[in-house]
């Protein structure tokens, strides 16, 4: 591809993460081409290409299942429409919200975020562009954010998200002046469009390093920004021991990505948002709802405000609140209920997640025991498990009913 362009009279280099994980002894998972060539010029020297983005233009090449992403060199924010077509537009907070004004590659390494995400792989000569000093950040283990942080940071707020992303990632410090604007900041993300931020949290919680990311989100008083009513009920202590079903959460997600097991969006923002759904079931199931209605009212009063801050598509909050409501309803293993929700399609999900609550002391241990066990036994073994919870419920004395007391003819109204 960079032969391609240099061949079509275009500079081309890799650059960004890609560059940098080489330069780190890690392998790329992708590579990103800035070139001198405008969006629409890729997209004729490319058959297999496709144009996306308004606020950002870039250009998609696809080499089967591999998608490069193409940008074009930026240049500095000059306001308006030039002659040229380009155009740049901010709202009256800074925060950029159409950049595609074109410049040099010098321009360009000085408009991207971080010092070493701003190395070019030149492949006319095999060397390192590198105009930011972002080498000598990478040899130091630093994340330094280019030109003014509070200024850049306003022109994007996600950048502080990536920031972190690239310490949880790399291991590595944020630089002071990089990291201290981060308290007073950390509400411009709530500026940011909610679908773009669902994708960003895919990012952080879905790349092997949860726990930290997790960490550090909370240290910048990044996290309550993003999940106030999760925020808020971590304040809660219960018994005077914080709670710790969500790190233990997120703990089990990276050791599953670490084994190359399947984590769904789903089972994230189940993790994510359980804090408040069960203390919202609790205040309910008070007031005399059952469980069963106290978890279904709950599960969608969250999820409806939280997706004004994230907008989590219903493909996944549906599964979600489903992962919440078997919660309730694994208790019932009676009479062919338990084989009902063997057979249930998140009854996977649901149990790990049953698995969790009762590590975290949530929930009684003999519970995820018995759903543990059934899941070794054959049909016979499973229907003489189902028989036994239905002896010990039969067995059990029954409390006796009393019958309302009648009052006297003249005492009734």
């Amino acid at each position: 591809m960079l032969y391609r362009l240099k061949a079509e009279g275009f500079e081309a280099h890799l650059v960004g993460g890609g560059v940098r994980d080489l330069l780190l002894g890690r392998e790329p998972k992708d590579f990103d081409v800035a070139t001198s060539a405008h969006p629409e010029d890729v997209r004729r020297i490319f058959r297999n290409c496709r144009l996306i983005g308004r606020r950002f233009r870039l250009a998609h090449v696809f080499f089967g299942p591999d998608i490069i992403e193409v940008a074009t060199f930026r240049g500095h924010h000059q306001g308006g429409e030039t002659d040229a077509g380009d155009h740049s537009e901010r709202n009256e907070d800074g925060m950029i919200l159409r950049d595609n004004v074109y410049g040099t590659l010098e321009e360009d390494a000085w408009r991207r975020d971080f010092t070493i995400n701003a190395l070019y792989y030149n492949i006319r000569d095999f060397s390192v562009v590198d105009y930011t000093g972002g080498l000598e950040d990478l040899r130091a283990g630093l994340i330094r954010m280019i030109g003014d942080p509070e200024i850049r940071f306003r022109e994007d707020p996600v950048r502080m998200l990536r920031a972190v992303r690239f310490a949880a990632k790399l291991g590595f410090r944020i630089e002071e002046s990089t990291e201290t604007v981060f308290w007073s900041l950390g509400e411009t993300l709530s500026q940011v469009p909610a679908a773009r931020l669902f994708d960003e949290i895919l990012k952080l919680f879905l790349s092997g390093y949860a726990v930290q990311v997790y960490e550090l989100l909370r240290h910048y008083r990044l996290f309550g920004t993003l999940f106030p009513y999760t925020e808020s009920a971590l304040e809660i202590e219960e018994q005077g021991f914080p709670l710790v079903m969500l790190v233990q959460g997120l703990a089990n997600t990276d050791a599953r990505i670490a084994e190359a097991k399947p984590v769904t969006p789903a089972f994230l923002f189940a993790i994510l948002l359980w804090e408040p759904v069960r203390l919202r079931m609790q205040q309910l199931v008070a007031e005399g709802q059952s469980e069963l209605q106290a978890i279904q009212q709950a599960g969608d009063e969250i999820v409806s405000r939280q997706n004004l801050v994230i907008s989590v598509p219903k493909r996944f909050s549906l599964q979600t609140r489903e992962i919440w409501n078997l919660q309730v309803r694994l208790k019932s293993r009676g009479g062919k209920r338990a084989l009902r929700l063997f057979s249930h399609p998140r009854f996977r999900a649901a149990y790990d997640f049953l698995l969790l609550r009762a590590h975290a002391g949530e929930e009684d241990k003999e519970l995820a025991d018995w759903w543990t066990e059934f899941q070794t036994q054959d049909h016979h073994g499973q229907n003489g498990m189902v028989d036994k919870v239905a002896d010990t419920r039969s067995s059990a004395p029954r409390r006796r009913r009393r019958r309302p007391r009648r009052r006297p003819a003249g005492d009734r109204t």
